[in-house]
């Protein structure tokens, strides 16, 4: 096969939370009295740590305001979370034909490690990956430090690794690293968006990533 690991982008990617995160972000902002920011621009910096992501929307707050917002965002998505949020169609089968194959996974996400840990606890996925990466652990994306640090855990050339990520961090986060990508578009991120990063292809559907890797879908009931 072309490649050795395939490293996912999680929210946006694999998991249908774009909406989730945006509801999260906005309750956050009204807590501590931020200016209400409009829906699109609140996802647009979806893929970014929950530090940067701060940072990024409100520039004008203090490091005490920032912290404060972080807190109640995390106390909404936990609360949010209790249900978890649905798998895109296909993404199950995709992570079960490519471990059928004997595929290397990872996940390298704006989460943080408590994050991840909570939704692979409540949904039982973390049995995919062999490897993973979160915002709170290394330098956010678009920084190529999460993709340099997996290839290394997994010892694992940049040739032979591929991104598949749905917004222009994990695009530009891949391409600074070395490492070929595919763009998803049904994502947080539009193609203008992700196109100006060289991507392999745009998919507007999960499963059509395996074609790329060089298997064949299984054929299943997601």
């Amino acid at each position: 096969m072309r490649y050795q690991l395939v490293i996912f982008d999680w929210d946006g990617t694999l998991m249908d939370s774009t909406g989730r995160i945006v509801q999260c972000l906005a309750a956050a902002a009204n807590d501590v009295a931020l200016p209400p920011l409009p829906a699109a621009t609140l996802q647009s910096i979806i893929g970014l740590g929950l530090e940067e992501a701060i940072r990024a929307l409100y520039p004008e707050a203090d490091g005490e305001r920032i912290e404060a917002m972080r807190q109640c965002y995390a106390t909404h998505f936990i609360a949010a979370e209790q249900t978890p949020s649905p798998l895109f169609p296909g993404a199950l089968v995709t992570l079960e034909t490519l471990q059928r194959e004997g595929m290397q996974l990872a996940v390298a996400t704006g989460k943080s490690r408590r994050g991840l840990d909570r939704v692979w606890g409540n949904t039982g996925l973390g049995r995919f990956f062999h490897a993973s990466r979160c915002a709170d652990e290394t330098r956010s994306k678009p920084d190529p430090a999460m993709v340099q640090e997996l290839l290394d855990e997994m010892d694992c050339p940049p040739a032979r690794a591929l991104v598949i990520g749905d917004t222009s961090f994990d695009m530009e986060m891949a391409e600074r690293a070395g490492v070929d990508r595919i763009g998803v578009t049904y994502g947080a991120h539009p193609p203008t968006r992700l196109m100006p990063h060289t991507p392999l292809a745009l998919l507007a559907k999960i499963d059509d990533v395996l074609p790329w890797i060089g298997v064949a879908q299984r054929v299943a009931a997601d």
